[in-house]
């Protein structure tokens, strides 16, 4: 009896994998949006399929989401190439008439949207997680819900979008047996560095465009920067491993574009890097008025949405997750605040960055040279066909900048101006001035975005000054401050000049000088009248100054001045 006591507990153990290796088990299949219903039960669920050769026993495993996780799983053997559904309680008995099921407390809520799913094991160890979103689905009827999420090939559990699709089943999905969509997809695309920001002076995160290997991506030795930084550490992130936290051994310092090289780093199918393994980093700060400029407006699409585009015109780095686009509403306030970029995002000198609601359809009416910098706002604020505005904010809720346009700054000739954006032609020209402004040209199909304008031009500037004296003056004829006197000064002769005068309200009053020729000093003066000769009231007055030549070059100035009567 004694002999034959190890090969009784033998038999009696468990025939099943007590090993845990990633992927073994894959999310496969996602039930986010059953509304409309279709023939399927109206319940949220994922659908789990065993791809590797043993059985698994599913005891306190959990699955989770972005922001919760659920209960323990209970004891269940999944057997090689099967697939087990897993729901809430009350959803457990309209789901068993499709497989075997699993419920669990606290299953996460899906977000019809897109969501970060992560599949866990009772040791905690990631073994699959996937971060879907509506366009996943690659069917713009069937996104709209009562059909769920199908994983093509199970065998290459890392790809994202380019291995899932809508279910082609009638039912709205294939719970408990394979997946309509199943094929042979192999991934053979190389890992890209997306892009990279920093948490402090220390510590750079490096995003990747899918998941890779949690090990390559921890080795040191795969990661450089520039600037006489070198990497101290480097540390996968879970769930997804498409990012990896580096720190340094020195501080970076501000105002400083640092680069850094990714080697020898793989995905999940051991695809290794390809030529897209650098980014820019550095410190990001909060922009100031004027820094970032709302440099393109497309506000009557043909057939998509609206889109805005800011222009970097400044030496510092700005990140897109703290800025805000916005309008004002009826009453002049600012109004529909939305965030540009849910995740950071850095916006360096010179650089690009494009807002809209519909990304699919501006890249088939244009050309989007950098798809990276364009971001999908789901609701953007409205931006009238005939005027209106655009504000961009700063993370203090700050104006940056604001354009108020009209549909008439568009180019004169153009009979219909829909589908053509309005670019911006200096960016370091007045945001307000509609000589600043041009329709995008045709031979650039009507839109730029995300970079350079086709109507792009560095106006030359003028080395010119323009006064005002007295500031307060009160033209009652009595010998005292009874005119403002316009003083100029400019280097070079050959300029023209155009002085219009505004109220406190922005309404033109007097057109003061037109095409006047100017000498290298000279000045014109006002006597309080408007055009018509008539008094004008007391108050605050702008004069708008243009100077400019036959060579291009241009100046703008703003002067205030104060117009009163004496007590009598």
């Amino acid at each position: 009896m004694l002999l034959r006591k190890p090969l009784l507990v033998l038999l009696l153990l468990p025939l099943y994998s007590l090993a845990q290796n990633r992927y073994d088990i894959v999310i496969d299949e996602i039930m986010a949006d059953p509304t409309p219903q279709l023939s399927l039960p109206s319940n949220e669920w994922i659908e789990l399929r065993n791809i590797s050769a043993n059985p698994i026993n599913l005891q306190n495993w959990r699955i989770g989401d972005a922001t919760s996780q659920s209960g323990p799983m209970p004891s269940f053997i999944l057997q090689p190439d099967s697939f087990v559904i897993i729901c809430t309680g009350s959803a457990v008995p309209a789901m068993q008439a499709y497989g075997r099921v699993i419920s669990v407390t606290s299953f996460p809520s899906l977000d019809n949207d897109g969501d970060q799913l992560y599949l866990r094991s009772n040791t905690g160890l990631t073994i699959h997680a996937v971060s879907y979103s509506l366009s996943w689905y690659q069917n713009a009827v069937k996104s709209d819900g009562g059909w769920t999420l199908e994983m093509i090939d199970t065998k290459n559990p890392c790809a994202g979008i380019s291995n899932w699709k809508a279910s082609n089943d009638t039912r709205g999905g294939s719970p408990g047996i394979k997946n309509s969509v199943d094929a042979t997809n192999n991934d053979q695309t190389f890992p890209s560095v997306k892009n990279a920001y920093a948490i402090d002076n220390l510590n750079i995160i490096v995003a990747f465009d899918e998941p890779v290997d949690s090990l390559k991506g921890a080795t040191i030795g795969n990661y450089s920067i520039d600037g006489g930084l070198s990497i101290q550490s480097a540390t996968s992130i879970s769930p997804l491993f498409d990012k990896v936290q580096l720190r340094l051994t020195a501080v970076m310092q501000a105002n400083i574009v640092y680069t850094i090289t990714v080697t020898n780093v793989t995905d999940c199918r051991n695809n290794s890097i390809g030529s897209k393994n650098k980014a820019k980093i550095g410190l990001a700060v909060d922009a100031a008025a004027n820094e970032v400029v709302i440099n393109e407006i497309l506000f009557n699409p043909k057939n998509g949405s609206d889109y805005v585009e800011f222009y970097n015109r400044s030496n510092k780095i700005f990140d897109a997750n703290k800025m805000y686009v916005a309008n004002r509403n009826s009453s002049g306030a600012i109004s529909s605040t939305r965030l540009i970029s849910p995740a950071p995002y850095y916006i360096f000198p010179g650089e690009y960055i494009v807002v809209t609601e519909d990304a699919i359809n501006l890249a088939l009416d244009y050309l989007v040279q950098n798809p990276d910098a364009l971001f999908v706002v789901s609701s953007l604020p409205s931006f009238p066909d005939n005027e209106g505005s655009v504000i961009l904010l700063n993370f203090q809720g700050a104006v940056v900048d604001e354009v108020r346009y009209k549909d008439d700054w568009h180019f004169a000739l153009i009979d219909n101006a829909e589908g053509v954006s309005l670019e911006r032609i200096d960016p370091e020209g007045a945001s307000q001035e509609p000589n600043n402004w041009h329709s995008a040209a045709s031979t650039a199909g009507f839109g730029t975005p995300t970079y350079k304008n086709s109507q792009y031009k560095l106006l030359q500037r003028i080395n010119a000054t323009v006064e005002v004296t007295p500031k307060v003056f009160s033209p009652d004829n009595d010998g005292r401050d009874d005119i403002a006197t316009i003083q100029y000064k400019t280097t070079e002769p050959g300029y023209i000049a155009n002085i219009t005068i505004y109220d406190a309200n922005g309404r033109p009053v007097r057109s003061l000088v037109k095409n006047g020729t100017l000498g290298l000093e000279g000045h014109w003066v006002w006597d309080g009248l408007d055009d018509k000769r008539l008094k004008l009231p007391v108050g605050t007055y702008i004069l708008f100054t243009e100077i400019f030549n036959l060579n291009g070059k241009k100046e703008t100035f703003k002067n205030v001045v104060v117009l009163a009567r004496p007590l009598r």
